[in-house]
């Protein structure tokens, strides 16, 4: 079973992956884990006056304070993941990158939003459900 794991370095995030290590054994045995977050772009006014360069190490800087954490905390756990970090709109990449992939599952976080605030600012998981086939599981 592959099962992607989005990560945002939030709180919801540790509540998703403390939920993933305490129901380990309901995911199976032959499990392959991939810790995916997404980071947003650098507005493009800002991506020309900062250079490539600089744009490109924010980019890995970001990424690596969210995936660093994830991956020493599962490892702590026995879980072995891969990680991967992608550029751009949260939930539409995590959809793309799950239906590329052929992953089973989406393990991710919700930080419970009210239907008022998804109405105006949408969110990610809400995203992630209408653009993707794969199932979704929403720790809250």
């Amino acid at each position: 079973m592959k099962i992607l794991l989005a990560v945002d370095g939030s709180a919801y995030t540790q509540k998703m992956l403390d939920y993933l290590v305490t129901h380990q054994a309901t995911m199976g045995e032959a499990v392959e884990y991939t810790a995916l977050t997404v980071c947003a772009e650098v507005p493009p006014r800002a991506r020309k006056a900062l250079g490539k360069e600089t744009v490109e190490q924010y980019y890995a800087e970001e990424c690596e304070k969210v995936l660093s954490p994830v991956l020493a905390f599962l490892s702590q756990h026995g879980i072995t993941v891969a990680s991967l970090a992608k550029v751009g709109q949260a939930g539409e990449t995590i959809a793309q990158i799950a239906e590329e992939g052929k992953y089973d599952l989406i393990i991710m976080g919700t930080h419970g939003a009210n239907a008022l605030n998804r109405l105006v600012m949408g969110s990610v998981s809400t995203k992630v459900l209408a653009q993707c086939s794969v199932p979704v599981m929403l720790i809250r």
